[in-house]
């Protein structure tokens, strides 16, 4: 899958750029290994639309201007706290003959016995992995086959994914990534229900108690304001 971009050499900087976003232009930087950072202005929609498909783990054709295209990878993008919307991009030059470490997602596919069988409920401790190649051999996704989560001890480990020669993963290898939780019984249930309640009572509890204890000392020392 190639996917290419086109952006503009930009030579609005400081709070000029606000300008540019209100044009849904986002303002941007390429950096890279040996090469000089350049601002950058990018359309918001066909940007907005290629990062939804890219994230940060696909390699893309920018072309500056009327420049041959350079291979970058997102690097991080920023939004308005306040309207969601992206607000700046830092493209990454990539070197094809240089490693590059980046996140892989991880997509779960398949169906756990242990969930259609038995009611348990499917867990993952990990969306995404950290892994190490050439940059032509980097993944997108990894997928992750639950099918063979069939009882509530079976477990999927990072040891178990399996990624093309030349892709490297560098999480812990013994660490568990998938498992199926056994339903609550009964007891477990009702239990869980009363918790919260109970942990509430005894909260109210510990204020009324720290805010009388409060009071109290501070009746004395009013007295003796009183007195002087």
């Amino acid at each position: 899958m190639t996917l290419s971009l086109n952006v503009k050499k930009r030579e609005v900087t400081g709070r000029g750029v606000k300008n540019l976003r209100k044009q849904n232009l986002i303002p941007a930087v390429i950096y890279g290994k040996d090469v000089p950072s350049l601002n950058l202005v990018v359309e918001y929609l066909p940007f907005n639309k290629l990062y939804k498909e890219a994230g940060e783990s696909t390699l893309i054709d920018l072309k500056v201007d009327e420049a041959a295209p350079v291979k970058v990878l997102v690097q991080e993008v920023q939004a308005d706290p306040r309207t969601g919307k992206l607000s700046h991009v830092d493209f990454r030059q990539i070197k094809m003959t240089e490693k590059i470490k980046v996140d892989a997602i991880l997509k779960f596919v398949g169906e756990a016995p242990a969930v259609k069988e038995t009611g348990g409920t499917f867990v993952h401790s990990m969306d995404e992995v950290e892994i190490e190649c050439l940059p032509q051999d980097m993944l997108h996704e990894i997928e992750v086959d639950i099918s063979g989560l069939k009882t509530f001890e079976d477990s999927i480990q990072v040891k178990d994914l399996k990624v093309p020669a030349g892709v490297k993963i560098l999480a812990d290898m013994n660490a568990t990534l998938a498992t199926v939780e056994a339903p609550l019984t009964e007891e477990e249930m009702k239990a869980e229900l009363e918790t919260p309640v109970a942990e509430k009572v005894e909260e109210v509890e510990v204020v009324e108690k720290e805010k009388k204890e409060g009071e109290e000392a501070a009746a004395p020392e009013a007295q003796g304001e009183k007195k002087e």
